[in-house]
This record gives C-alpha cells, sequence and structure tokens, in this order.
C-alpha cells in the first residue's frame, strides 16, 4: 500500500528585503541598516514616522506610513526609461525589495521576516521628493512605481535577504 504525499504549500508571492532604511527626522538623509527591529502600530524603530517625526506625520490619515515598500526592479526601469537614477537610499522608502509585485499585497496580509503586515494602499511620490532629491522630474518619473504604504500587525525583526511572503499567512 503506497503513502500519498502531502503537495508542498507553493508561493502565492515571494520576494526578498534588499535594503532596509530608516530616517532619523523629517528631510534626514536615509540610513542604510541590516537589521531592524519592528513594532506593530509604529514602524521601524528610531524612524522618523516611529515617534510622528515625519514630513508628513500630521496630516491625516496616518494609516500606511508605518512601513513603506518599493521593489527595484520599478527604481532599475525608471532609469532605464526616463534616464533618471535613483539609488534605494533616495526613495524614501523603509524596505526595498526584489522578485515580488508590491501592488498584488495591497488589502492583503503578508511577512516580512518575522513581522506581519497588511498592504495599505500605494505609495505615490510627492513633490516632497523630487525637493529633497534635487532631480527634476523625479516625481513623474516616479508616478505608478512608487511602491506601497503598509500597516505592521506583528513585532519582530527584519534583516536583508528576510523573505517578504504573501503564502504564509492564512486567508
Amino acid at each position: 500500500m503506497a503513502t500519498q504525499a502531502t503537495p508542498a504549500r507553493t508561493a502565492v508571492a515571494v520576494g526578498q528585503v534588499e535594503g532596509i532604511f530608516i530616517a532619523p527626522a523629517a528631510g534626514a538623509p536615509m540610513v542604510a541598516l541590516e537589521r531592524a527591529r519592528v513594532v506593530a502600530g509604529r514602524g521601524l524603530e528610531e524612524d522618523r514616522y516611529f515617534d510622528g517625526r515625519g514630513y508628513y506625520s500630521q496630516v491625516p490619515p496616518l494609516t500606511g506610513r508605518r512601513l513603506t515598500l518599493i521593489e527595484v526592479e520599478s527604481l532599475e526601469a525608471m532609469a532605464r526609461e526616463t534616464g533618471i537614477a535613483l539609488a534605494p537610499n533616495e526613495c524614501r522608502r523603509n524596505l526595498v525589495t526584489r522578485g515580488i509585485r508590491l501592488d498584488a499585497l495591497i488589502g492583503k496580509r503578508f511577512r516580512v521576516g518575522e513581522i506581519e503586515c497588511y498592504g495599505e494602499r500605494l505609495c505615490p511620490p510627492c513633490g516632497y521628493i523630487e525637493e529633497l532629491t534635487g532631480k527634476p522630474g523625479l516625481n513623474r518619473a516616479m508616478t505608478g512605481r512608487g511602491g506601497i504604504r503598509a500597516e505592521i500587525l506583528l513585532d519582530g525583526a527584519i534583516a536583508l535577504g528576510d523573505v517578504v511572503d504573501l503564502s504564509s499567512i492564512a486567508p
């Protein structure tokens, strides 16, 4: 009598963290980290939005400002298509990912390393990023590729190389 193997669980969407960034205050340069502690309802420790020190901290709604993510593929495509190169630390997003379509995470729960998140909404570019970088046309070049905003549901640590995974959350 043969035993039947349990099918392996396949990932719906999986990517990887290539960059982790925080800024200690509004307008301050982004600082690259190898690891970060993340707190539900607050964000990345020492980041400007963790304690309400970000440029948009006083502008409602605050939801979705706890964690921002962008695809490195979007930055690469923008450079190819528009000639405007933006380094991962210049995009003002907390996490830079590779291998996952982030807009597929909107309205869904997903994991990044130890933390659990909810994809809140798109993160469109604003004039402020163009002002900070001094790159004319950046706002327009980033349109449609600014990444997403997420809420943090479960505390934990994240590190470079961590998996961004939609499949590990029960429906």
